[in-house]
């Protein structure tokens, strides 16, 4: 092969390098985007590490936990205390832009739910639990800076994983011009009733994106 054609084979495997950590800039875990040098805030998808944290935060950090890049997808039992949990295929929402669902290259913006926290109080056979939750919006290939508001579902759920009550609401989040990622947190109020021969660590809420 001449000197000319080498070159523009090696040109071809650079280009095609660059392609493959875009892809992966946009959908796998900070582990392997190192391989592509790219800081973690560019990754969208990443995982981080589980916190099991089961006490509910101050209102004022659960921001700065979402910020922390770390997720978690339940909160760890805890005596006399529900479980909080948000089921992987829950607690993210995708976007896109009408007619290409499911192409990566048409998202507008992904929501994930990154940190679950609770405390809780019995009273007379009622548990009342204190919940809370943070994560991040981040756009995507077709996203624009700007407001962004998704709805969230809540179900408080017993041990024969009948509905006991539900709660629904929308987060709002800013995200900037600068950076292509805003954070959002919540503190919110279920109560339920507990059943004879049951404990209140037998009894879940669930936390999803709906």
């Amino acid at each position: 092969m001449s000197s000319q054609g080498r070159g523009e084979l090696k040109r071809i495997e650079f280009v095609s390098w660059l392609g493959a950590c875009a892809l992966v800039v946009f959908l796998v875990s900070p582990v392997l985007l190192g391989g592509c040098g790219v800081p973690k805030i560019s990754n969208p998808f990443g995982a981080g590490s589980d916190d099991s944290s089961s006490a509910l935060a101050a209102d004022d950090r659960l921001p700065e936990m979402a910020e922390a890049n770390t997720s978690t997808t339940e909160t760890a039992p805890s005596l006399g205390c529900p479980q909080v949990v948000a089921w992987p295929n829950e607690r993210l929402l995708t976007r896109y832009q009408d007619g290409h669902d499911g192409d990566i290259l048409y998202v507008i913006h992904r929501g994930e739910i990154t940190k679950l926290s609770r405390e809780c109080q019995i009273y007379s056979g009622q548990v009342v639990v204190k919940y809370g939750f943070a994560g991040r919006v981040l756009l995507g290939p077709k996203g624009k800076p700007g407001t962004v508001t998704m709805p969230i579902s809540v179900r408080a759920a017993g041990v024969n994983k009948q509905t006991l009550a539900t709660d629904k609401m929308t987060i709002t989040t800013t995200i900037p011009a600068d950076k292509p990622v805003g954070y959002f947190s919540m503190v919110r109020q279920i109560s339920f009733p507990v059943q004879v021969g049951t404990r209140p660590e037998d009894y879940k809420i669930f936390v999803a994106f709906k």
